[in-house]
């Protein structure tokens, strides 16, 4: 699948939707500031203190607000697709600029490293299985051996029962959270008909073996949410 063609990634490019991109994710994403929180602390037990760190997904730059806060001496390498959230990435991140580079495009636009950690978080799950897979190849080929690589994402039981009941509880949880009703459902329909359309999701031992496969060791999960879970694995 073509990245462009994933009805799920529009929202990125329209400038009046990214403007309130930042009251999303936490509604969306049970324990979204933990997330990061944790993400940090798995790439400080390898990473050096002046640790250079890839950013895959870095738009909106939620998660590079919470590394670069966490550890100051980091210096940060930001990739998205979108320029509107790139521009979003900025305004979140003020006086952190100084720290990150930010670049308009996807893994192949990333600089070779190496680096001393990687991150891509709520972004894999917009790539089918052979764009994925060549994706985690090249974030493990621009990084030093034996560094971190963080990952969370939709991934969840992809049995059609099990399916929808793992959506619900994803958009009830988005309801109780506050965001509107007939928005979620808009929303679920969306990735409904991502399911029927692409083959772009993927149940949470599927993913584990992809990221072994892009040449992680150790892959080990420690994030789960409803739809969402995480992993730690080494390059």
């Amino acid at each position: 699948m073509a990245l462009e063609t994933n009805p799920l990634l529009a929202p990125f490019f329209d400038v009046e939707k990214v403007a309130r991109y930042t009251e999303g994710p936490v509604r969306f994403v049970p324990g979204l500031t933990d997330l990061h929180r944790m993400t940090a602390l798995l790439l400080a037990e390898r990473a050096p203190r002046d640790g250079r760190v890839l950013v895959l997904g870095a738009g909106g730059g939620l998660e590079l607000k919470a590394l670069a806060e966490a550890q100051p001496g980091w210096t940060f390498v930001g990739v998205d697709p979108a320029p509107e959230m790139l521009k979003l990435a900025e305004r979140n991140l003020g006086p952190l600029n100084t720290r990150v580079s930010l670049i308009e495009g996807l893994i192949d636009d990333a600089p070779e490293g190496p680096f001393d950690a990687a991150v891509c978080l709520l972004t894999l799950h917009f790539l089918g299985r052979d764009e994925r897979m060549r994706t985690i190849g090249e974030i493990h080929r621009r990084l030093k051996t034996d560094v971190p690589f963080v990952a969370a994402h939709f991934s969840f039981p992809q049995g059609e029962r099990d399916r929808a009941l793992w959506l619900s509880r994803y958009a009830g949880f988005a309801v109780a959270s506050g965001h509107e009703a007939a928005d979620v459902d808009k929303i679920r329909e969306g990735i409904e008909d991502v399911i029927a359309r692409f083959n772009c999701l993927f149940s949470p031992e599927e993913d584990a073996a992809m990221l072994s496969a892009g040449g992680f060791a150790d892959v080990t999960p420690f994030y789960a949410a409803f739809t969402w879970r995480g992993w730690v694995a080494y390059a």
